[in-house]
Parts: structure tokens; sequence; C-alpha cells
């Protein structure tokens, strides 16, 4: 009877520990080590669960477990120029990013650089299909092999309508109206910036005229006097709190800028702007090059880009986007009654179109007298702050030195006078 109860009790045990092992590798498959996606997008770019958004980043990890049955974990972190982003990616530091979202002319350069993989998206990405046909083989990527466009916009002028007079608007030449010196934020990038001054003056911005690019730095640093700062995504708060009263930004963030004060109004200037597209990349030392086509993907079905497109405010190049009627009324009634007008109906104006301009990029040469002319205009304002406050400071040491030697003086002369009249 032992052996029997014995032979029972291990016959138990054994039973315990297979359905202790099926179970533990159904949790494995589930919800074993995480595979880390690294997504390196710009600030203020996604839907992120806020004010009961979609969160994109967390709705593509459910995706993975319960589609894919993967467990993924999406470490998202961002940046604020282009050339940020190029710097980081092509230092080669840890962590790699398996998916970058750089704008057109960046995208080109990379390309050219062989910093991106080859993900044939027409073939390999199943709702690239849903992107509209105007925004199919650019200049940045003809063939179709490396980018998947993910937004569209242009450069405007943000100003605050309780500040500015609307006879001083409808020109790049806002920004540098001294009437509102210490209200103006310039873009704290060179191409934007150099951009601005470059419409202003009626050049190419994508000219390799040595004498245009310092043309254009004699323009910014004409403006430097009566700027406030140069910004980026310092801008938002700026805008919003009225510390700022003027400042060329993307159109798509005048509306994040906007829901927090109606005192804020935009235009495209007169002379022209940039025009562009952000596109969605997998650089060539991504770690999981599979799961980053997945993630573009997933970010092309229509509930995720309609999400995206209402949180950011961007334009989309997404045909199921600009397509569907409830995405148009919530950005004509919530956003604001002039949104789409402002996002789309810039491309269909056939008499600004023509002043409106990509950058490409830029030649080696060109790319590199660029970044000098920055470095002098950022060292020219250094030096111009230096001595400004040194001018103060021996300013007031001689009113000080002034004001000791009028003091000692008359302190001597009641002595004297004392002295002569004992």
């Amino acid at each position: 009877m032992k052996k029997i109860i014995s032979l029972a009790l291990l016959m138990l045990i054994v039973c315990a520990l297979v359905l202790t092992s099926c179970g533990s590798a159904e949790e494995e498959e589930d919800y074993g080590d995480a595979i880390t996606l690294y997504v390196y997008n710009w600030g203020e770019y996604i839907s992120d669960g806020y004010d009961d958004s979609i969160d994109v980043n967390a709705a593509f990890e459910e995706y993975c477990r319960d589609v894919l049955h993967k467990n993924v974990r999406v470490n998202y972190s961002t940046y604020s120029s282009n050339e940020d982003l190029y710097a980081k990616v092509s230092s080669g530091v840890v962590p790699t990013y398996d998916v970058i979202i750089p704008s057109d002319y960046m995208a080109a350069r990379m390309i050219a650089e062989d910093m991106l993989e080859p993900i044939n998206p027409t073939k390999n990405i199943e709702n690239y299909e849903n992107i509209d046909e105007t925004f199919r083989g650019m200049y940045y990527d003809p063939d179709e092999m490396y980018t998947v466009p993910y937004t569209c916009g242009t450069i405007g002028v943000i100003y605050n309508s309780s500040i500015v007079d609307e006879e001083d608007i409808g020109s790049w030449d806002l920004l540098w109206n001294d009437k509102y010196t210490g209200n103006i934020i310039q873009f704290n990038n060179p191409r934007d910036a150099f951009g601005v001054a470059q419409f202003l003056l009626g050049f190419n911005v994508n000219s390799e005229n040595e004498d245009e690019w310092r043309a254009a730095l004699e323009k910014l640093i004409e403006q430097k006097p009566i700027l406030q700062c140069y910004a980026m995504d310092e801008v938002f708060n700026k805008m919003k709190g009225s510390s700022a009263a003027i400042a060329p930004y993307y159109a798509g963030d005048y509306f994040t800028m906007y829901e927090d004060n109606e005192d804020l109004s935009f235009y495209h200037p007169e002379e022209g702007t940039n025009i562009f597209v952000d596109v969605m990349c997998v650089p060539k030392n991504a770690g999981h090059k599979d799961l980053a086509m997945e993630y573009i993907n997933f970010m092309l079905s229509e509930e995720i880009a309609i999400a995206n497109a209402e949180y950011i405010c961007y334009a989309s190049p997404n045909k199921l986007v600009r397509e569907n009627e409830e995405y148009i009324e919530y950005m004509t009634e919530e956003v604001h009654e002039d949104a789409m007008e402002i996002l789309y109906g810039v491309f269909d104006d056939e008499d600004y179109i023509d002043k409106m301009q990509y950058y490409y990029a830029l030649p080696d040469k060109t790319l590199a007298l660029m970044n000098d002319l920055w470095e002098d205009l950022k060292l020219q304002s250094n030096i111009s702050t230096a001595i400004y406050v040194i001018c103060i400071v021996i300013v007031a040491a001689l009113v000080a030195l002034f004001v000791c030697r009028f003091v000692i003086k008359k302190r001597r002369k009641s002595y004297f006078e004392k002295y002569k009249s004992e």
C-alpha cells in the first residue's frame, strides 16, 4: 500500500510539475523578457494618451502581445532638430535606434551617407497603400526604398494679436520689426533660421552661392539685438504664456499653442516658406528591423494615423486621415475653424505653391559653410552680450567713481570751511 501511495504521490508531483512547466511556457511566450524597440522622434509629435487620446506606443505594445505574441516595450525619446537627430544617430552610441523620423532633407542626407536601411515599403509595409500619391516618390527618396511619410507641413509666423498690430503682419520682416524688441523668437537651428532670412531676401534656400549665405548671415546678425532668444521646443511655453509675441514655427504646432492662448494667430509669409515631409525610417544599425517595420505599418493604420493627426495637428499624407469626416469635423470644430485651410489649403493654392521650397540635402561644402556661419552667428551673439555686460559694468564703475570723488571733494570742502571758521 505504501508503494501504491508513493507511486500515486509521485504521479501527482509529476503532473504538477508538467502543469507548472506548461504554464511557465505560456507565460514566457506572452510575458517573457521584453524586446525593447527604440524610437527617436520630435518632441510633442505622437499621441501619448494625454486628455483621453490614444497612447500609441502603449497600443503598439498591446498589439504585439495580442497579434504578434511578442512582449515588446517601446523606449521612446525625443529631439528638437534634425541636426540633433543626425549627430546622435551618426555618433553610433548605444542605444541604436530602430525607428527615426527625420525631415525630408535630412533623410536624403542619411540615404546618401548609407545610414538608412532599405525597407522597400511598397512591398514590405502593407499599409503603405494608404499614403497619398502626392507624397510618393519624392525628391529625397525617388525609388521609395527608405522612407515612409509620417506628416507634412509648412513653416509660418505665429504672433500674439493682443500685442502685434495687424498692419505689421504678412511678411517675414515682422521678425525684424524693432517695435517688438525683446518679444521675438528665432529658430535655434541653422537650416530653419537661415531659411527665414533667405526667404525674406528672395534667395533659394538650397543655394550654393556663398555670397547669398553670407548675406543671410548679415540679416540674422542685424536681427540679433531685437531677439528675446533662439529657441525650439521652448517656444511652446513662451508663446502660450505670452512671454514672447512673435515666433517662426511649424503650422501644426500653432494649434497646440492656440489651445492655451486664443490670442495667438498664424500666417504664411507672402515671400514664401518651407514645405516639408517628416518620414519614418529604419537606421542601418537598427537592432530590430522587422519589428521596426511592424511599428511603421501600425502607424499607418487608420485609427492610429487619425489619433496622431488629431493630437499633433500636423497635416497628414495618409489619405485615410484627410478623407475622414470625423477628423475634419474635429479639426474645424474642436481645434480651430481655419485648421483645414491652414494645414491643407496651402497645398491647393496654385499661386502660393510656387513660392514654397523644400530643403534639399546640401553639398558638403555648402553644409560646412552653413554650419560655420551659424557658429559665427552664435559667437557674435555671445560676444555682443559680453560687450554689453562689460559696458554696463564699466559705466557703473565710472558712475561709482564719480560719486565717490564728488562725496570726498564735498567732505574736504566742508572740512576746510569749518577749519577756516575756527
